[in-house]
């Protein structure tokens, strides 16, 4: 059996683990909108949220720099016609360069740590790197030099501190929960002055 948090519940798990977690709420009715958006200023970014739909933004399901009540509640119509759809969820918008961080069990190593460029496109581009854990700082600095990502990231001067403390963070969630099967930041939003979690998804075996 597995447990699965979809993105809402991921993120509040996060944040209960002092990982830093972008501002949500959870949209069942346009009524919640009213609500909401005295909590979380425009613009905002709206997702549909199911433990049945993994790659949202394929599918049409995330709707970005919505500004008004109206765009809102055009948007959380489009999202509730997708198949799955189990309600929405509104975020801050957020910039910076987009990475993945997360844990993936193998049955060779057990959990493994990863790191790579973020986004939709983790599949295609595929600028990831992987280290069995227990992981060493000097295995971490390894894994992170060999992805492209790492470079670009270097070069634009973002906050790298910050994020290299989300990769520790993540990597004592394999020790303090050895029950996960999947768990992955996507994205991790990395800027001049923070690393924010965007996007989050845990697959706990039960």
């Amino acid at each position: 059996m597995q447990k699965i948090l979809a993105e809402k519940e991921a993120e509040d798990f996060l944040e209960k683990e002092k990982f830093p977690v972008a501002r949500r709420a959870s949209i069942k009715n346009e009524e919640d909108i009213q609500t909401i958006e005295k909590k979380i200023p425009y613009p905002w970014v709206m997702k549909a949220s199911s433990s049945r739909l993994i790659h949202k933004a394929r599918l049409g399901g995330v709707i970005l720099s919505i500004d008004s009540q109206i765009k809102a509640q055009e948007a959380f119509d489009r999202l509730s016609k997708l198949e799955n759809f189990e309600e929405a969820l509104v975020q801050e918008m957020i910039s910076g360069e987009e990475v993945i961080i997360g844990l993936k069990k193998t049955p060779e190593f057990g959990l493994v740590l990863m790191f790579g460029k973020g986004g939709s496109k983790v599949q295609e581009e595929k600028d990831v790197s992987f280290r069995v854990l227990p992981a060493s700082k000097k295995d971490i600095k390894e894994m992170l030099n060999e992805t492209k990502v790492y470079k670009t990231l270097e070069e634009k001067q973002v906050n790298i501190r910050e994020m290299k403390k989300i990769i520790g963070k993540t990597s004592d969630l394999a020790k303090k929960y050895p029950n996960i099967l999947e768990f992955d930041i996507n994205p991790l939003f990395v800027s001049v002055k923070k690393a924010i979690v965007a996007d989050s998804r845990i697959v706990f075996e039960n």
